[in-house]
């Protein structure tokens, strides 16, 4: 089998594990509402929360993350195996990650209208390298605490993670790849938050913990 068709089968595997749309799944089958009605119409945990339900938007919370992180580590291992048979492998895992990511954010079974992307990539820094995960979890939390909104927090945490892959010690080829594709997930997630930015420029955003 061809490196190509290797990475084609990789990036599949990530899409199509990012693409289940856990938050809207869950909010079907536990809370009797399809969470695309509700708030701001994200599949995302923060809008499972807006219906009520803390249990499933915590669920949604854990799933969004796990598809992320789960993606890489099964790229990670067939990367591993292909070494073992071959002695030679390609690293392939944020292939894996990114692909998972972009399966969020533009889900085939929703007509590409999928969330935001903040847990899944969380998912993936956290696999990819452990400590792009806590600087992206720790800036997330702190600066959605700080400001009382959600989408900074999001943000924050993304360009965070970017940031803190510079430093990664890695071999120069690898570390370049990782640099770009963190910064293409950063500048997606930015732009699938465009209407937030705007939102918070004008002073409209919801902050957490405001009425709906």
């Amino acid at each position: 089998m061809s490196l190509e068709m290797i990475a084609v089968l990789i990036f599949t595997m990530g899409y199509l594990l990012g693409s289940v749309p856990f938050g809207l799944i869950l909010a079907r089958l536990f809370g009797s509402v399809d969470v695309r009605q509700v708030g701001s119409g994200n599949i995302g945990a923060t809008n499972v929360l807006r219906t009520g339900r803390k249990d499933l938007a915590a669920l949604t919370l854990f799933f969004d993350i796990g598809k992320g992180a789960l993606a890489v580590l099964l790229a990670h291992g067939f990367s591993y195996h292909l070494y073992q048979q071959t002695g030679c492998a390609p690293d392939l895992t944020l292939i894996a990650g990114a692909a998972a990511f972009l399966g969020h954010c533009y889900p085939v079974w929703l007509g590409f209208r999928g969330g935001k992307g903040v847990a899944t990539m969380l998912g993936v820094s956290f696999a990819a390298w452990w400590v792009a995960g806590v600087v992206f979890a720790v800036a997330w939390l702190l600066s959605a605490k700080i400001s009382r909104y959600s989408s900074v927090g999001g943000m924050v945490g993304a360009i965070a993670a970017t940031i803190s892959i510079m430093f990664m010690p890695a071999s120069h080829e690898i570390h370049q790849v990782y640099i770009a594709l963190f910064s293409g997930m950063t500048i997606l997630l930015l732009w699938r938050h465009r209407g937030n930015i705007k939102r918070l420029l004008s002073g409209q955003e919801s902050r957490i913990g405001d009425p709906q």
